[in-house]
């Protein structure tokens, strides 16, 4: 059996995780008023800080994908390359968009569960840390593997140096995608 498809099963398996976890976080008691309160706050606060950050980042992202996609009519780059590049971009911030919902949501639950036990406050902590971490890890490894896929099928008739040579830089560049991103949009 092909390793990519062991992958593209981990990756599935790691957002069905994810999403169990942010089920389960949801389902935990909000607290008082007051806690309530201080948390829409603090995500409508997360949200508009968000919106603007990645209108920033959206912008820098254009600008690259327009010079890389030069750089591909020029015949300096596959053109594949400008799109993992976007696509790297748009599942890194997904996955931060995704990480903050679930940090906020999980803000007034996690501060609810500690109030009752140590042990419950942490139950929650971490189940809403394990969102994002089982999210940037599916989510990568599910673009990658869909990229593999692509590349591999459009590159077959390639000799196996060239096409390993091609799949490579269009998936480094989708890791820069993911980086920048990552990079350009943390506070």
């Amino acid at each position: 059996m092909n390793v990519m498809y062991v992958v593209a099963i981990g990756s599935i398996a790691a957002l069905i995780y994810a999403a169990c976890m942010f089920v389960r976080v949801k389902g935990q008691p909000e607290g008082s008023a007051g806690m309530i309160k201080i948390s829409t706050a603090v995500r409508k606060g997360a949200g508009a800080y968000l919106r603007r950050q990645y209108l920033g980042v959206g912008i820098f992202f254009a600008v690259v994908f327009i010079i890389l996609l030069c750089m591909a009519f020029g015949g300096f780059l596959s053109y594949f390359t400008p799109f993992a590049f976007l696509t790297g971009g748009f599942f890194s911030g997904l996955s931060g968009f995704i990480g903050m919902r679930t940090a906020t949501m999980a803000n007034c639950r996690t501060a609810e569960g500690a109030s009752r036990s140590l042990n419950k406050g942490l139950k929650v902590a971490f189940s809403a840390g394990s969102v994002m971490g089982f999210t940037v890890g599916g989510l990568g490894l599910l673009d990658l593997t869909i990229w593999y896929f692509i590349l591999n099928t459009v590159f077959h008739s390639l000799p196996e140096t060239e096409r390993i040579a091609q799949i490579t830089a269009n998936m480094l560049t989708f890791g820069m995608g993911a980086s920048t991103q990552a990079l350009y949009a943390s506070p």
